[in-house]
């Protein structure tokens, strides 16, 4: 990419994700020249008090963009696929945020904290990893590099906003219906049905759609994404994706082998110096990372890391990132940044 002082960006999508990378464009005070947003139909949109004009997609309105980021559609075929090429074929860098491109190997996967240097390998188009890999991987990257991982169980209690506005509007709409009932019935129906079950008072194993070995495709995600991010196929990792009531915040309870002891005190001194992470962990004093404080934050928050009294090299982590802006529009941005430096 031409090194330029300013750049023209667009952003593709505007649901929960699109929105937020607007937010994030604006915050990080990214080096803007002109700034447009695409999404299927024409419209106007406010964000944050600021008027945005969102213009119909079509292959030609990438003409003069030098980024294009993808707010991407988790669960189907995203906008990218059609629009990518378009796009590149126009001299635009894309940075996708959907599923679509992850797991091509043509196609750099990139966490900043982890491995930018990928970033050179482009053909075009750059991934974002799904949003509860993002921060498994910035927590356990200078983790990795001191001692080697060996081995990775993580379960995540994921937000109703990582599967979008309407699934945060049927949390609500529970919540509000079971309490209104004055917690007699804890069964309801309501108008937005986003999740394959209730959500408000309420937690299920079930987010994607199930797979191999009875795995979701969530689960998967997080197995070979870290695998291709951390460039470590050797690295043994299981998962279960669990959906909780919670608004926005996604958190993983963390348990690792390493290849060389690592005490815990140790551990917590390597995390605490890491890019993109903030320790937050004293227990005796109820300190410790909860998704509501990680609402609107871009780094990764870890706490509650112990050793295993058992396993000699076992250690457990607590991680918790926003999902829309670390998980998500964030990661993006950064990307962004790297290519542009």
């Amino acid at each position: 990419m031409k090194k330029k002082n300013k750049y023209n960006i667009c952003v593709v999508g505007v649901g929960a994700v699109g929105i937020e990378m607007l937010r994030v464009l604006r915050q990080r005070e990214f080096p803007v020249e002109s700034l447009r947003v695409f999404a299927r139909s024409a419209r106007r949109i406010d964000v944050d008090g600021r008027d945005y004009s969102v213009e119909a997609i079509h292959p030609d309105a990438f003409s003069g963009i030098d980024i294009a980021l993808f707010a991407g559609t988790e669960g189907e075929k995203g906008a990218a696929v059609t629009y990518a090429p378009e796009a590149i074929k126009r001299g635009a860098v894309v940075i996708d945020n959907g599923a679509d491109f992850r797991m091509d190997p043509k196609v750099p996967l990139v966490v900043p904290e982890v491995n930018s240097a990928d970033i050179k390998k482009h053909q075009g188009i750059i991934s974002n990893p799904n949003c509860s890999t993002i921060q498994m991987v910035v927590a356990l990257w200078p983790i990795y590099k001191k001692a080697g991982i060996k081995r990775i169980i993580v379960t995540t209690l994921q937000a109703s906003s990582g599967a979008g506005k309407q699934a945060v509007e049927q949390l609500k709409e529970e919540v509000v219906k079971i309490s209104a009932g004055g917690f007699n019935d804890l069964h309801v129906q309501t108008a937005n049905k986003a999740m394959p079950q209730q959500l408000g008072y309420n937690v299920f194993p079930h987010i994607g759609g199930f797979s191999e070995g009875g795995y979701t495709s969530e689960e998967w995600k997080l197995v070979k994404e870290t695998h291709k991010i951390m460039h470590d196929k050797k690295i043994k990792i299981s998962a279960t994706t669990v959906r909780v009531p919670v608004r926005t915040g996604h958190s993983e309870s963390v348990y690792i082998e390493t290849a060389k002891p690592l005490s815990a005190e140790v551990a917590k001194k390597i995390l605490s110096r890491a890019p993109g992470v903030i320790l937050v962990d004293d227990p005796a004093k109820s300190v410790y990372p909860m998704p509501k404080d990680s609402e609107g934050k871009d780094e990764t928050f870890v706490g509650r890391i112990r050793n295993d009294c058992f396993v000699k090299n076992g250690l457990w982590l607590w991680v918790v990132a926003d999902n829309l802006r670390k998980g998500a529009a964030t990661n993006a941005v950064q990307i962004a940044e790297c290519l542009i430096s």
